[in-house]
């Protein structure tokens, strides 16, 4: 059998997912725009990354689940049972949420459920192999994506519940996996980068650094590339000269170039494959959100070395081990009659109330509550078929 996963997290990396958290907040909360055009700072900062930083530490959880090595042979069942059963009820959460408005944030949940059932034959593999898929994913979904779009039916991009995922189980399918805000398949990259991560010795200085200075190379060298193929090499000529043709108005055009997507691009001409705008799911914005979150984790994997880290990064990763029930909270709050303030004071609201409750919830119960139940439900399905076999050679 596989070792276990750690009992007690890396404090750093629950602080990551905790500024991850607060991140994706801010992009639902606070205005995207500073002026016609042109992002926020909160946006900038945020926008895609925030995203992006929480799938790469859903791979990294996977890893930790699965001893943070490869699993091999008679633990694989117990394995992929988890596994599914993890991914099946963070997604019927995700469809819970169907009744809320997606003007206002749309609900990333059901999207993970099909990245963990994508994780189940991920963990079979070495870290090397697994680093390769990520590679492979990068570069060839992206192009995938743009050939299919137009054969594929419209993405909803709504919150779509319970009903739709019955009426339109195959249509619902197509937009969590390829179409949709947070599309599946394009984001296994995010998910390879954090099962490799998490396979890592994080305590080591050596990791920190090798995480912080590949994650801002990649981060970087994402968003030259792509300014480079856009202004250089006639790219943004070649999407304006298509622009008649796309489905896009001229602002709407505008908007996306430099706001980002809603998970795709469109199909109008290929060197839209080149920009590195927020959820446009091509190669530079995969790439430049994934080198974002290593960055950002191996910066704080060298701090948490500092002693007043541990008093600085508490509330943070108090919050951050409790992201699925702040999540759930927070799109609840954004969906209700409470949230009557200002974009600015109802953010702040929230970051406070979440750091506080998140300090006085670990100390006093532990795990969040959704964060328990999901576990508990994985564990039993873990536990029912590691005894399976046992149960038929007593009958």
């Amino acid at each position: 059998m596989t070792a276990p996963a750690p009992k007690v997290r890396l404090t750093a990396v629950d602080a990551t997912r905790g500024i991850a958290l607060l991140g994706m907040m801010a992009v639902h909360s606070l205005i995207e725009e500073s002026s016609p055009g042109h992002p926020s700072v909160s946006f900038a900062i945020f926008g895609g990354r925030a995203a992006a930083t929480f799938a790469v530490l859903a791979g990294l959880g996977i890893a930790f689940m699965t001893g943070r090595r490869r699993v091999r042979g008679a633990d694989f069942g117990p394995t992929a049972a988890m596994l599914a059963v993890r991914g099946l009820a963070i997604g019927a959460i995700g469809l819970a949420l169907g009744y809320t408005d997606a003007e206002l944030a749309v609900v990333i949940l059901p999207y993970y459920a099909i990245l963990f059932l994508l994780a189940i034959p991920l963990v079979l593999l070495p870290s090397w192999a697994v680093a390769g898929v990520g590679v492979a994913v990068v570069a060839g979904v992206p192009p995938l994506t743009h050939l299919l779009q137009p054969h594929l039916a419209e993405p909803t991009l709504l919150n779509n519940g319970f009903a739709y995922a019955a009426e339109h189980p195959v249509r619902l399918l197509t937009e969590l996996s390829l179409t949709g805000e947070y599309p599946a398949l394009s984001w296994t990259a995010y998910l390879c980068a954090g099962i490799v991560i998490g396979r890592l010795t994080l305590s080591r200085v050596k990791v920190a650094v090798t995480l912080l200075v590949t994650g801002v190379t990649m981060a970087v060298g994402a968003a030259a590339v792509s300014w480079v193929l856009l202004n250089r090499f006639g790219g943004l000529a070649a999407i304006w000269a298509a622009q008649p043709g796309s489905v896009l108005t001229a602002p709407e055009t505008t908007e996306l170039l430099n706001l980002g997507g809603d998970g795709t691009t469109p199909t109008s001409t290929a060197w839209w494959l080149a920009v590195d705008g927020p959820h446009t799911g091509t190669a530079p914005d995969l790439i430049g959100t994934t080198g974002a979150a290593m960055g950002l984790l191996g910066l704080l994997l060298l701090l948490g070395r500092l002693r007043v880290a541990k008093i600085v990064f508490a509330p943070l990763a108090a919050a951050g081990s409790m992201t699925l029930t702040f999540y759930t909270a927070h799109i609840m709050f954004l969906n209700s009659d409470y949230d009557v303030y200002t974009s600015g004071v109802g953010y702040a609201l929230q970051v406070a109330g979440v750091l506080v409750v998140g300090l006085a919830w670990r100390a006093t119960a532990g795990k969040g509550p959704l964060e328990a139940l999901v576990t508990a439900l994985a564990t039993r399905a873990k536990r029912r078929v590691a005894a399976a076999p046992r149960l038929r050679v007593a009958t």
